[in-house]
């Protein structure tokens, strides 16, 4: 599976923008999506996953209730609305395909798109 992710940008504290994740290729909606984010000189980090059927969510902790992760499964694509940016959500921004199950361990997606760049200006 080809995972793109576009709708990063450049946007002031307080803001919102959404992401999406398109996939192509061979697309199973049976697999879990997520997305990580990858700051200057950090490791990448978990910020949200969604499980097959988009029944089930998960957080890192700093984004919950400003970040929500959603799927469609008939457009094989995932979004990622945030809001209430913070300077500190800078980073970059990968999409993944992950296992059946739900996972927030980066080392369980096997899949992963070009990243996109998120800049929120204090």
């Amino acid at each position: 599976v080809q995972l793109q992710a576009f709708g990063g940008g450049l946007v002031q504290a307080g803001g919102s923008l959404r992401l999406s994740c398109a996939a192509s290729g061979r697309t199973f909606s049976g697999t879990s999506r997520g997305w990580f984010r990858q700051a200057p000189g950090k490791e990448r980090d978990f910020v949200a996953a969604i499980s097959r059927t988009g029944g089930t969510t998960t957080y890192r902790d700093s984004v919950k209730g400003r970040f929500t992760i959603s799927r469609d499964n008939a457009k094989n694509t995932v979004y990622l609305q945030m809001t209430s940016l913070k300077p500190e959500d800078t980073a970059v921004y990968y999409c993944a395909a992950g296992p059946s199950g739900l996972s927030r361990d980066a080392r369980d997606f096997n899949s992963w798109g070009q990243g996109t760049q998120v800049t929120v200006s204090s």
